[in-house]
This record gives structure tokens, sequence and C-alpha cells, in this order.
């Protein structure tokens, strides 16, 4: 497995990152490619010499910035380390990508250079949340505050392959975060979402409430990206 890593995202970026790279590295098989300024990847990997083989430099001449507009910016900086990842996976040169950088713009990167499976207007981001049993994906977790039930629908399309295919799920069971388990509750939002996974191909196994993510009811737990991100941001503060 390849897996590009933006060197120049997130906090103490790259000095972090490339420690985290080669500790990686070092721990397994796979090989990784920092992308980036070259010579300030280079300068931080002398540190660490000799620095395992499996670690590879791609230069990326830009940078985007936490502060920056996504969609302004995916645009302006062609050579920015996240574009450069994202191009490298549609070429399959790499497997997996990796950025600590702007959440937005990985976001808008992927979407514009990859596009969306068939059949998802809308990317969400999804987390693996570990629980008394097995890990289960919350899904959108910050992507979209504004999404509308077909949305919600299409997250869990991608929440299904991921957990399929990435977690070993045979056949994912879906839930819907809500108040209560009833069909009844909730919004007008999340009735209408409801209705729409009841009528999908998806193993919908109905509302879950708060307290199931932690508990291992859902393989895949569903709502707007509003609620995900201050439920993502409240387990944090937990951890």
């Amino acid at each position: 497995m390849r897996i590009a890593i933006d060197a120049m995202g997130g906090d103490n970026a790259p000095g972090i990152v490339i420690d985290g790279a080669v500790d990686a590295a070092r721990d397994n098989g796979f090989e990784i490619v920092l992308v980036g300024d070259k010579d300030a990847i280079e300068k931080e990997l002398a540190r660490h010499r000799p620095y395992p083989a499996n670690i590879k430099v791609h230069h990326a001449s830009e940078t985007i910035e936490m502060h920056e507009s996504p969609a302004i910016s995916i645009r302006k900086k062609k050579d920015s380390s996240i574009n450069v990842m994202v191009h490298l996976a549609k070429e399959n040169q790499v497997d997996a990508i990796v950025s600590a950088g702007n959440t937005g713009a990985v976001v808008c990167a992927a979407t514009l250079g990859m596009r969306t499976i068939e059949g998802v207007e809308r990317p969400g981001i999804a987390v693996v949340i570990p629980t008394l049993k097995e890990p289960t994906l919350l899904i959108d977790v910050g992507a979209n505050i504004d999404a509308k039930p077909k949305h919600l629908l299409q997250y869990g399309i991608m929440g299904h392959v991921y957990s399929k295919y990435i977690l070993g799920k045979k056949n994912p069971r879906i839930g819907l975060l809500n108040i209560g388990e009833e069909e009844s509750k909730g919004t007008e939002f999340v009735k209408e979402t409801y209705k729409l996974l009841e009528q999908s191909p998806l193993n919908f196994i109905g509302n879950s409430e708060g307290r199931d993510i932690f508990t291992g009811k859902c393989d895949v737990t569903l709502c707007d990206g509003f609620i995900g991100n201050v439920v993502l941001k409240v387990s944090e503060s937990l951890a």
C-alpha cells in the first residue's frame, strides 16, 4: 500500500507530521510519500537519519493555509500539497491520502479532482469511532451543515461501502441518529430521511440515539454535519 501524506498540513507542520510518518514507516511495511516543499521535508527528515527506505518525497511548491477559502485556494494553488496528493491518487500512484491541514480544501480537492461515487452528490466526512464491540463509522462530521434528506441517504451509501470493504462488515447495519428510536420522533428533516432510508436497499435498522454510537449497535451512524461535528468534538474532549 502507498499512502501520500500532506507534509505541510496541520499545526507544527512539517516537523510533527514527518515525525509521525517516520514512526509509521518504521512500524509498517507500506510506502509513505511525503508531499510538500522538498527542501523543508528533507531538512526535517535529516533529524531521523537513517530514515526508512519506504519513505519517498514528492515536491509541491504551494501550501494551502488553514485560514484560506477552500474553493478559492484549490483553484488558485494548483501545485499545493493537497492538490498534488489528489492528483497522485487519481493517477493510481498512491492508494490513500492523509492530511491534517485545511479540511474544506481536502474535501473540495477530492470532489473536484476525483469526483464522487455514482449516486452521491455531496461527500461527507466520516470518522471511525471505537465502541464496546467493534469500530463504528459516523458520517457526516462536518462537510455539510445544511444537508438534505437525500444527502444522508447518500452518506448511507458511502458508509456502507467503507464499512463493507475497509472494516470488513458483510452487511453493514445503518442507523439514523435521532432523539429516540421511534419512527415518529425527530424533526421533519429526520423523518423524511428515515423514509428514504427505509425504502433503500441498505440494511437500515432504524433510529439510534446518541448513546448507541458507543455501544456498537450500528456499523454506520448517519447525521448532518452540524450534529456530527458536535458529537465528534464532545467525544474528543472525553477521550
